[in-house]
């Protein structure tokens, strides 16, 4: 660990917030200037200022946040990490917030490029690769090479002239660096994927020698052509070669089981599409005549879903996948408001011929009359679930299920694929982007307590935010009816409230 970087002194201020509203005022109005009507000698001006401006704001970044780190001040937000914090509190993506939290460690390896940079004497990204070099010295030559390179790089070297500097240093340190060390280059190991519009994804990474040798073996064996057809580009080869591996091994039955559920995959059938299946009205029919006939003795019951927050397909991407997947069947679909702002209009409207006012009394009609609209559409025994059980076959037409038991040691399996098809991912109050598939079911109100297990009744947390933030720190969490989570800490000095869905228009 080198000593703590020393930097210029600066500017006198009366807080740091000062400092920070003048520094946001000065790019606030760079950001809004006509660059247009600059002269190139200008504007090339601003460009290397800019640049410096970056690195130094690189620097101060790395200084705040190695403190916020070493204090731990994230688990006042009961955050995991300062890397989590930064993408749940500033709202960054996952790789920013690692290249924030590389920096804030080189604070204390790499202090002489930390000094550079808040010199604005060398580029971030030429800091950044000189780190990425001297890293791979022994811990005794670092601090050396780090400012010889420092140096350079402000006397203005560019970064092939640094490059061969390294190199050079390099090779000087392989007798510190034998081949035969096992642990060279392992360290540095890593694959990130990261999921994009629609989603894409984009994967890259760093490989060990072994496992590069059998991912090459695979893709090469899976890419060859298919034929004189086959125009893909090598790239698009291996993509698919890729897809293929993956799919095989799921289908090996080799993949163990995630939250103590096997890897399936679900087919989600949207209300609509069976309304749309042939035969299908006179199935309406025939179901709107029993309701009707049974309407005296029961009511619509609980509504019924279900999912593990799994990748979503359609077209011919669903169908070439359904061919050969297990499936289970979840039925959808949108309430029509149309058509439910008429039935309560016309309930209301026969409530108000009978006394005539509009109150509490009505409001709780409308509630009800919108309630029993939605079960008789979506329960078990809804049109939906007709339809399922009458057109989509034995394989798709399996009973429904109660998706509230009341009080329970276990969550049955349809509570719990139903909580994970509407949450899809963590759902802590100050926001947490673990997969379903990695996260646990908890009881808004605690099992201990009584807590009833029922879809409304709980929601999915992942790991950390379950069993320590509120098994082990004492956090509060609630499911509004809105969808919405809303949390606070054991001495209630801190709410954290999650996003609301956006509003319908108008």
């Amino acid at each position: 660990m080198g000593a703590a970087p020393t930097v210029p002194a600066a500017p006198a201020f009366a807080s740091v917030s000062e400092a920070m509203d003048m520094a946001r005022a000065a790019l606030g109005y760079l950001a809004v200037a006509d660059a247009a009507q600059l002269a190139a000698e200008t504007q090339a001006q601003c460009l290397r200022d800019l640049e410096r401006t970056d690195a130094i704001r690189t620097a101060a970044r790395a200084s705040f946040l190695s403190a916020f780190t070493v204090g731990k001040g994230y688990s006042a937000d009961a955050d995991y990490s300062a890397r989590s914090w930064l993408m749940h509190r500033t709202g960054i993506t996952r790789g920013a917030a690692a290249s924030h939290t590389a920096w804030a460690n080189r604070v204390g390896t790499h202090p002489h490029i930390v000094t550079a940079l808040a010199r604005g004497e060398i580029s971030e990204s030429y800091a950044r690769a000189i780190c990425q070099w001297t890293d791979r010295l022994p811990e005794k030559f670092r601090e050396e090479s780090d400012k010889f390179l420092a140096d350079a790089a402000a006397r203005g070297f560019g970064l092939a002239d640094l490059s061969a500097m390294f190199a050079e240093m390099y090779e000087r340190a392989r007798s510190e660096l034998p081949d035969e060390d096992p642990a060279r280059g392992f360290e540095d190991r890593g694959v990130r994927l990261e999921t994009t519009f629609a989603g894409a994804g984009v994967i890259n990474g760093d490989l060990t020698p072994e496992c590069a040798a059998v991912v090459g073996k695979v893709l090469d064996a899976l890419s060859a052509p298919g034929g004189a057809e086959d125009d893909r580009s090598q790239a698009q080869r291996y993509h698919d070669a890729l897809q293929e591996a993956m799919q095989r091994l799921v289908a090996a039955g080799l993949l163990p089981e995630r939250a103590g559920q096997p890897v399936k995959v679900w087919a989600h059938i949207s209300l609509a599409d069976l309304l749309r299946l042939d035969g299908s009205s006179a199935l309406q029919e025939e179901w709107t005549a029993r309701v009707r006939a049974r309407w005296a003795a029961h009511r619509a019951e609980a509504a019924e879903g279900g999912g593990d927050g799994g990748a979503w397909l359609d077209g011919d991407a669903a169908e070439a996948i359904a061919c050969d997947a297990a499936m289970a069947p979840i039925v959808t679909g949108d309430v029509n408001v149309g058509a439910l702002e008429d039935l309560v209009r016309l309930c209301v409207e026969l409530d108000a011929r009978r006394d005539g006012t509009r109150d509490a009394a009505w409001a709780a009609l409308e509630q009800a009359v919108i309630g029993k609209a939605v079960d008789l559409l979506s329960g078990p025994g809804g049109l939906a679930s007709f339809l399922r059980r009458r057109q989509l076959g034995v394989r798709l037409a399996g009973p429904s299920l109660p998706l509230d038991i009341g009080y329970s040691e276990t969550i049955p399996a349809g509570i719990r694929n139903a909580v994970m098809l509407r949450d899809r991912h963590c759902q802590w109050a100050g926001r947490c982007d673990q997969p379903a598939a990695a996260c646990q079911v908890h009881h808004t109100k605690h099992k201990a307590n009584g807590g009833p297990t029922s879809v409304k009744d709980c929601v999915l947390l992942c790991w950390f935010h379950h069993q320590v933030v509120i098994h082990r720190w004492g956090w509060t969490l609630v499911l509004n009816p809105d969808g919405t989570t809303t949390a606070w800490n054991k001495d209630k000095t801190k709410v954290l409230h999650s996003h609301g869905p956006p509003a319908r228009p108008g």
